[in-house]
């Protein structure tokens, strides 16, 4: 026994001194110290880690790279240096900027030892954005945006005219490959950067698309007067050999920019109602106009950088409004037979309205850091806004008189659809597990794995629900064309069976009485939505109806990334036994040329068309599948093309419609 104790004893300690030795060596590999710590330059770790500073490296990221290097010039123009910006897609997809402003400094910098143009185009940081003397206030990444433009190009080229001098320094991702020089003389001061993005940086696509860049420099134009920006496409020409090129300009400013976003609504008052001043010291714009839809559409900036989360000067702009309307309706008597309490939201349906603000040391907030946190900001807005709409009112009864009907009208509206909200929810409670009827459910739980599918007819739903893989993918059908949200009231909208049966099916709560239109998506149930529908063009004005729900009403699942569009094939291509798919007319003509010309062409006017198989082949299956997620490069555009499609105005429709016709799939 003695003996065995012993053995265990020795055994336990040679295991110990093994345990030991292994621990050692495995801490010397792993070890944790001085020399574990990687200490990278600004622009490596810019390469390194790009999304924290330009938010993705996908299209948003990529088509970000040309707002920062025009947010630089749109500075020189805040200033009062530049009123002229030309931006250029070129052949090769790099863009050019030019503008005439002061041109970056080119002399030595005192502590870099090197050409402060160098120093501006290679440090993170640097800038005349963080001195007070050089801007008041700035737009853009404050000082980092030039510099993560050059970090993340392939090549860039700046090019300063200044002083009678032609400066021009070039940087291979990031890294300068001569000193500045001279390289001409010049009677022009400006400055001129051309850049390549990096196509290892940015692997999703470097193609610019055009439609979303005329949107921001649009937008610029708008919210800086007296500003020219031209924007010009280098890689396509007319019929008449010319590139495609627009230019804006405004005079007027925000109002201009109103009448823009409502052009095809019906406006209620008589002008537009607008003011331009300075509150507690911070420069404040608003405009804003009242009409006949039901939307509530309020755009906010903080020195130009679209606040789509709101903060501080929406707070103000939302403050100012309903205490100076609430107070006008009070003292004139028009809420007098009103038997219910007006709400805040009552004093902003059918209103569109723009709000500008300067701030010298922005605070951002919120989940993509677009949401105002100064305090200060609140009060100068609210007061700006008061003392704008008491003038205008006291000026213009008969508009002011307009919009406190228009108010009534909303409020007893809104009693309406807390009445419907209350019936959909008793409909979740009642219905077997909360769900509607026509719901066929997947059995994974993790709203993270689970995706539902929108299926346009019960047909097409049919076939999917044979071909889903029942594990994540659920599918609901929808009967016919869902209700047009963007022309109907708000108890209408609950009303409608269709929109009632999404809402429950997702999980997504409705809205409170203080805010009707508020979301909970902390019970969503699915993180990936496909709107799936015919590849013809009932299918496509039913997507669009669908879009527009989810962007008057679900508009946080948009800006999330939940929402997707399924892309199933237009034709199938056959020859004796060989089957192929194709999406659009190209790859139709090119799959009949490499089957010998006699191919087959089976046309595809519907889901329904498919057999299970195909249709999970084709649009289901994730490992061969296409979607197309929907997000929201600007949110003013957004609102614009969903009221002019969804509106009451035909003609600016039609030519939207012909404008875009090259992209629609149409049968005629």
């Amino acid at each position: 026994m003695s003996l065995i104790k012993s053995f265990f004893k020795t055994d336990y300690i040679n295991l110990k001194k093994l345990t030991s030795h292994f621990y050692n060596e495995r801490r010397k590999k792993h070890s944790y110290d001085a020399s574990s710590i990687q200490a990278l330059e600004g622009m490596e770790h810019v390469r390194m880690r790009p999304s924290m500073y330009i938010g993705d490296v996908g299209v948003r990221g990529l088509h970000h790279l040309v707002y920062e290097v025009v947010d630089n010039s749109i500075d020189e123009a805040m200033g009062g240096y530049c009123d002229t910006i030309n931006v250029t897609i070129n052949e090769d997809n790099s863009v050019t900027t030019r503008d005439n402003g002061r041109g970056i400094p080119v002399g030595i910098h005192e502590k870099e030892g090197v050409s402060a143009l160098q120093v501006v185009m290679t440090k993170i940081g640097a800038g005349g954005k963080f001195d007070k003397d050089s801007y008041k206030v700035s737009g853009g990444l404050h000082g980092v945006g030039v510099s993560c433009v050059n970090a993340l190009s392939e090549h860039l080229t700046a090019t300063v005219h200044k002083d009678g001098k032609l400066w021009q320094q070039e940087y291979s991702k990031g890294k300068a490959l001569y000193p500045v020089k001279t390289i001409g003389e010049t009677d022009f001061n400006g400055t001129v950067v051309t850049f390549l993005p990096d196509k290892s940086i940015f692997t999703q696509t470097t193609e610019f698309n055009y439609d979303t860049l005329a949107s921001r420099m649009r937008e610029l134009s708008y919210l800086n007067k007296g500003i020219t920006i031209t924007l010009t496409d280098k890689r396509e020409t007319d019929d008449e050999g010319n590139f495609p090129t627009e230019v804006f300009h405004s005079t007027e400013g925000l109002p201009e920019f109103i009448r823009y976003l409502d052009s095809t609504r019906e406006q209620l008052t008589s002008t537009i109602i607008s003011m331009e001043g300075e509150k507690n010291g911070i420069p404040v714009e608003v405009a804003m106009v009242y009409n006949t839809s039901y939307a509530e559409n309020l755009h906010s900036y903080v020195n130009n950088i679209n606040t789509h989360e709101g903060g501080t000067h929406l707070a103000g702009f939302r403050r100012g409004l309903t205490s100076t309307l609430k107070k006008y309706a009070d003292d004139s008597g028009l809420l007098k037979n009103v038997k219910f309490e007006i709400a805040g939201d009552d004093f902003r349906e059918g209103l569109t309205a723009i709000i500008s603000v300067k701030v010298q040391e922005p605070q951002f907030e919120g989940q993509t850091k677009t949401k105002l946190g100064n305090r200060d900001v609140t009060s100068a807005v609210s007061q700006a806004v008061s003392e704008m709409l008491t003038d205008y009112l006291e000026e213009n009864p008969n508009d002011a008189k307009i919009i406190v009907q228009k108010v009534i009208l909303a409020a007893t509206a809104r009693h309406a659809a807390r009445k419907a909200r209350e019936m959909v929810q008793r409909k979740t409670v009642m219905s077997i597990g909360g769900l509607p009827g026509k719901l066929s459910d997947c059995s994974e739980t993790d709203p993270a794995q689970c995706e539902i599918f929108l299926v346009e007819g019960d047909s097409a739903g049919g076939t999917a629900k044979q071909g889903r893989d029942r594990n994540f993918q659920a599918i609901l059908p929808l009967r016919g064309k869902i209700l047009n949200v963007e022309k109907a009231m708000q108890h209408k909208v609950f009303e409608n069976e269709e929109i009632k049966n999404m809402f429950t099916a997702l999980g997504v709560s409705i809205g409170t009485e203080e805010d009707p239109r508020a979301l909970n998506l902390s019970k969503v149930r699915y993180h990936k939505v496909v709107i799936m529908c015919d590849a013809d063009v009932d299918g496509s004005h039913i997507a669009t109806l669908i879009l527009t729900f989810f962007f008057r009403y679900m508009r946080e699942m948009v800006e999330q990334g939940y929402i997707y569009i399924a892309t199933p094939p237009l034709y199938l291509v056959k020859k004796g036994q060989k089957r192929e798919y194709a999406w659009d007319d190209h790859q139709r003509d090119v799959l009949v040329h490499q089957m010998g010309g006699s191919a087959s062409i089976q046309r595809y006017k519907g889901l329904g068309e498919m057999n299970a198989d195909q249709l999970w082949d084709t649009t289901m299956n994730p490992e061969f599948r296409t979607l197309r997620k929907v997000v929201i490069d600007s949110a003013t555009e957004a609102d614009r093309v969903f009221s002019m499609l969804m509106g009451d105005e035909v003609p600016p429709r039609r030519a939207f419609i012909e404008k875009n016709a090259k992209y629609a799939k149409i049968d005629i």
